[in-house]
């Protein structure tokens, strides 16, 4: 028992570090001062990850009551220190002297009180003086009352300060109400109090949130809450004999003094710096942030890729942060481009992709943009890299371009979601996003349909659509391939790109008719598989990730395209295949019909509705001539979606909000056209 016991209350420390983590985000993202105002309420209770922090503020409690009742509370009170460490590493705070000192005073005094009240407290409360106990709300009034009129981090230590008395005030009117020999009228009334100073106390912690930092919260929580509640059950309760509160004033000083220090060392929270201009004309020091970068292989990667050599190749000072490929940091050079890669971490629902914890998100974002001092940061993705990366720019005063290739469904193939959770999940996700992006300066997407989705899912301010754009030269092949009939598909193999619509369209085609499939996923063996069922595992070729030289060939080799995914915000293998020549087949989802248009350049099918795309395949694949005029429709199409076209819409984005500071969101100068014909083709 006493093994189990340490373990929960270790897995409940490391719940409230997480919970003090996610809710101190939270807050942080919902303020601009050290002041949390009503009116940023609204948002904080649309943040997901607030939910998400009290979640595990509960389950941490509940593991911790737990413990206790199965090891001495000498055992389990101390293991509860492990939150405040454990909150110091996910804040990615640097262990300093100061910063191992304050946490060695601070778990000194706490084991010290611990093992003091218990061999000396009583486990029987006989005659609670529920009014004595009243004692402690003036000190928490006068703590709240004296941070109103601090700053910086003695304000966020007063208001931890005074959440936590108000905490270990709620926890004896627990104890009382529960284990004392009360009349029922006055439970009623105990119980309503405690629920009033729980609520206030939660009022005054997310107060300090917003002052000051998460460890310094955690700190006040696991030294001043407990410590409350000891002297409450002594002087009020009866529950500890005057000599051991005594014996217990040493430890509690060692215990405060590192509360205190951990305060005083901890950075205070920055004040947001206003928007600045350019530090003069030429060149601009752009610095691309991204979640996934070459060589990963997936349009957001790509198109990042592209843009950050491009903007190399026209004379600017690009850099790139984004996750490693490896376990270690490194800076490289790669087409002109800086390229900062931070340690990763690869993710157990999928084989290759590699992620950075937050914690360490957290501490290199900032210092990497702090060291490259950009003129301004363009995000590619809202998650843990861009969610630094806009946080750290906008505390500078910065200016954020945010550009969104996200589509919820991109999730579902990288963990174990149940179908059933899937709608929350999206909705969840597009409230996450919509509150980092927010922040940014301008907004952009690559489609007009994928403007409007972000729109419907509420972020409020216009999105610009620009297209990704592609180097049409590359991709000129033969008009008209050689060899037998050849379907393509280029792209990931994952659940969303229903590649398996591709196999089953081909197994009621002719037997000559081949299928070639660029790329690699999660999903490849399932689609072996089927290709076996179906009988068609000869005429199915799976290539896996392949060299653009050897994209460029198998572009030239296949005679019609087929894209059947259903969250394509663009589809950049789609513009590939057009800027080969080739006919189109695809699904008519999402921003696909921006690309394809019916009768023109190919065909569009209903989702799922194999029988009509065999027939758009067939049709298409005996008739030679028709391929031809859908062939140079699609090069007739492709051309307004030229990479050196995107290059000078983002640099006249870039000029428009560095020139000058602007206010949130901008608003573009006279004569700074929308980029929406980009993609309206």
């Amino acid at each position: 028992m006493l093994i189990l016991a340490i373990a929960l209350a270790a897995v409940g420390a490391c719940c409230m570090a997480g919970a003090a983590f996610l809710q101190h985000g939270a807050v942080h993202r919902s303020t601009t001062g050290p002041v949390l105002r009503l009116s940023a309420l609204r948002t904080i209770l649309r943040a997901p990850d607030w939910y998400v922090g009290n979640g595990l503020a509960v389950l941490g409690s509940g593991l911790h009551i737990v413990a206790l009742t199965l090891a001495p509370i000498t055992v389990v009170q101390p293991i509860g220190m492990l939150a405040l460490a454990i909150t110091v590493v996910l804040t990615g705070t640097a262990l300093t002297r100061g910063v191992v000192a304050a946490l060695v005073l601070s778990v000194a005094g706490v084991v010290g009180l611990t093992v003091v009240s218990a061999t000396g407290t009583s486990a029987v409360v006989t005659a609670p003086d529920v009014a004595a106990a009243q004692w402690a709300l003036p000190p928490a009034a006068a703590l709240a009352v004296a941070a109103r009129f601090t700053k910086g981090r003695t304000r966020g230590l007063l208001l931890a300060t005074a959440a936590a008395v108000l905490f270990g005030f709620t926890s004896s009117l627990v104890r009382a109400a529960a284990v004392a020999p009360i009349a029922a009228e006055l439970v009623v009334v105990v119980v309503a109090e405690a629920a009033a100073a729980a609520l206030a106390g939660a009022w005054l912690l997310h107060q300090a949130y917003a002052a000051g930092s998460a460890a310094t919260a955690v700190g006040a929580a696991t030294i001043v809450d407990p410590l409350v509640a000891v002297l409450i059950g002594g002087f009020a309760f009866g529950e500890t004999a005057s000599g051991t509160l005594a014996a217990m004033a040493l430890p509690a000083l060692v215990a405060v003094a590192g509360l205190v220090v951990l305060a005083r060392v901890l950075p205070p929270r920055p004040e947001p710096a206003p928007a600045r201009p350019r530090r003069g004309e030429g060149p601009l020091r752009i610095a691309l942030t991204a979640d996934t970068y070459w060589p990963d292989v997936n349009g957001a990667a790509n198109f990042a890729h592209r843009l950050a050599s491009g903007l190399a190749a026209r004379g600017h000072e690009v850099h790139v942060v984004c996750p490693s490929t490896t376990a270690a940091s490194v800076t490289e050079t790669v087409d002109g481009v800086t390229v900062h890669r931070i340690a990763a971490m690869l993710t157990p629902f999928h084989p290759t992709f590699r992620f950075c914890p937050p914690w360490r998100a957290a501490k290199a974002v900032p210092a990497l943009l702090t060291a490259i001092d950009p003129d301004l940061v363009h995000t590619q993705a809202h998650f843990i890299v861009g969610r630094a990366a806009v946080r750290a720019a906008t505390a500078a005063g910065v200016p954020v371009v945010a550009t969104n290739h996200f589509m919820p469904e991109n999730l579902f193939g990288f963990g174990p979601w149940p179908r059933w959770s899937h709608r929350a999940i999206a909705r969840l996700a597009w409230r996450d996003l919509c509150r980092v992006f927010g922040r940014a300066t301008v907004c952009t997407t690559p489609t007009p349909r994928a403007a409007e989705l972000l729109e419907r899912n509420g972020l409020d301010r216009p999105v610009m659509a620009i297209s990704c754009g592609i180097d049409r030269a590359r991709y000129a092949g033969p008009r008209t391939p050689e060899g037998p009939p050849t379907l393509l598909f280029v792209g990931r193999l994952e659940a969303e790109k229903n590649v398996e619509d591709v196999l089953e369209a081909a197994a009621v085609l002719p037997a000559e008719v081949l299928v070639e499939l660029v790329g690699d996923g999660s999903a490849r063996p399932r689609l072996e598989a089927r290709a076996a069922e179906l009988g068609i595992a000869d005429r199915v070729r799976f290539h896996g990730f392949v060299s653009d030289e050897e994209l460029v060939g198998a572009l030239g080799r296949c005679h019609v395209f087929c894209m059947p995914g259903t969250a394509e915000l663009q589809s950049i293998a789609t513009m590939e295949a057009m800027a080969a020549g080739r006919p189109v087949v695809a699904a008519d989802a999402m921003a696909l019909p921006h690309l394809v248009r019916p009768g023109r350049n190919g065909w569009l099918y209903p989702p799922g509705d194999t029988a009509a795309m065999a027939g758009h395949l067939a049709a298409l694949l005996a008739d030679e001539a028709v391929r031809a005029a859908m062939g140079q429709a699609s090069l007739d199409l492709i051309a307004s979606h030229d990479l050196e076209s995107t290059l000078v819409e983002y640099e006249r984005i870039y000029l428009d909000i560095t020139t000058a500071p602007v206010p949130h969101p901008v608003a573009l100068r006279a004569g700074a056209a929308p980029a929406t014909a980009l993609s309206t083709t």
